[in-house]
């Protein structure tokens, strides 16, 4: 018999907050904290895109997609999917159909844990997708089962529905809905300094003044010295 385990829909983030973590660069974050970040393995197959939102987790056996194609129904507004492939890397569950799904429920991206296919179709629709590059063997459905919304580990990150969600060309991260704001706070503020440091290197400074490098060259040229 078919193993399906299914929870309610995550509640999904307010939009204040969506707004904000949109300004946010992921690798921002990753000069304070390496913990939350996908594998790179998992990149962007489009160009120039940045998404955050609440994750809807769900894991799927290697030659199957029977329950992805139900959730697709189930998607909202908002909702970033994230599929856990249980280690399957052969078999792309996504392609231009499932994308032409996602897209008009609403959903705002995909992030699978494996390949992809029909890179056409998901750059004439648009629509930001992460995966581990493309397969041109595909997912039937053979109703094996699955889980939805509930922990599934995906990039080698554990993902709970509901969970933050922020990717964009550099990466994909992973953060507690709890902690979401005060880091995208954090990273915003890193990120205003940066670009005042830049305008200062356009201007003639040196970057390895500014930040500290050269005179830690320096002062360690000199102990070695004395």
């Amino acid at each position: 018999m078919p193993d399906y385990r299914i929870a309610p829909m995550p509640e999904q983030l307010p939009a204040a907050l969506v707004e904000k973590l949109q300004k946010v660069e992921t690798a921002t974050i990753g000069h304070s904290q390496h913990w939350g970040f996908m594998d790179r393995g998992i990149q962007p197959l489009l160009r120039g895109k940045r998404i955050a939102g609440a994750a809807v987790t769900l894991a799927i056996p290697g030659q199957d997609s029977t329950l992805l194609h139900h959730t697709l129904g189930l998607l909202r507004p908002g909702d970033i999917l994230v599929v856990d492939r249980l280690g399957d890397d052969k078999h792309a569950c996504w392609g231009g159909g499932v994308t032409v799904a996602a897209k008009a429920a609403g959903a705002i991206g995909g992030i699978v844990d494996g390949p992809c296919t029909d890179l056409t179709e998901i750059e004439d629709s648009d629509f930001p997708m992460w995966c581990r590059g493309m397969s041109p063997i595909t997912t039937r459905l053979y109703n094996l089962g699955g889980t939805l919304n509930l922990p599934i580990s995906c990039g080698n990150v554990p993902v709970k529905a509901g969970d933050v969600i922020l990717a964009d060309e550099s990466g994909v991260l992973v953060l507690p809905r709890d902690e979401a704001e005060a880091i995208a706070d954090a990273a915003l503020a890193r990120q205003e300094r940066g670009e005042r440091s830049q305008d200062r290197v356009k201007a003639g400074e040196k970057l390895g003044d500014l930040s500290g490098a050269t005179k830690m060259v320096l002062d360690a040229i000199a102990a070695a010295k004395g």
